[in-house]
């Protein structure tokens, strides 16, 4: 057993190591300066995914609805996980549209729609992201496993692989969540707490 743990650590560190791949270092960038401007013009984040995808999901809303690092103002993030939306839409259309749904809506030209799926295939994420690119969201995909059918659909993406199993890949995905609100937050507020400070030691 121990080597097996010892075997699934190396394999969880690899994950996080594939990050710093310049192609995913460049996407976080990208993903956070979006986001940023997204928030700066008034608008929001929609965030989806399937099991744990979802999960984190409502995570990635979370700590930017709540707070993540440092005390600042809530920012306007939707995790789409209404149950009772999801059990309507399920129930009377099929829930390959659960999300779609909600992003037609919620959504508004100039928001920011992100979807989480590490296969890239899952019907109800492909659907959500049709519906955002028609109404005008910037679109952005966390995806695994090649990238499936949205590989090369959305405005940013980044593909997790060599990986088998979705565990790693969400594990690598929430690691690039965590560091894209961080950097949102430098971005949004570091001047902001810059000035605070320096006139804090104005004498």
């Amino acid at each position: 057993m121990q080597e097996e743990i010892l075997s699934s650590l190396e394999e969880g560190v690899l994950a996080i190591e594939c990050l710093k791949q310049q192609s995913h270092v460049q996407f976080i960038a990208a993903a956070a300066r979006q986001i940023a401007s997204c928030f700066q013009a008034g608008g929001k984040v929609l965030v989806a995914g399937n099991g744990g995808s979802l999960c984190d999901a409502m995570h990635f809303a979370e700590e930017l609805t709540g707070l993540y690092r440092e005390k600042r103002k809530a920012l306007p993030a939707i995790a789409l996980a209404d149950p009772g939306h999801m059990s309507c839409v399920a129930n009377d259309l099929g829930y390959n549209y659960v999300f779609s749904r909600s992003v037609e809506a919620l959504g508004k030209p100039g928001d920011v729609f992100v979807a989480l799926t590490t296969s890239g295939n899952s019907p109800n994420i492909i659907e959500a992201v049709k519906v955002a690119k028609d109404l005008g969201l910037l679109t952005v995909a966390f995806l695994g496993k090649g990238g499936g059918k949205l590989k090369g659909v959305c405005d940013l993406e980044i593909v997790i692989e060599g990986f088998r199993y979705s565990d790693r890949i969400q594990e690598a995905h929430m690691t690039a969540i965590h560091i894209i609100i961080q950097m949102v937050e430098k971005l949004l507020f570091s001047e902001q707490e810059s000035v605070s400070s320096s006139l804090c030691h104005v004498s």
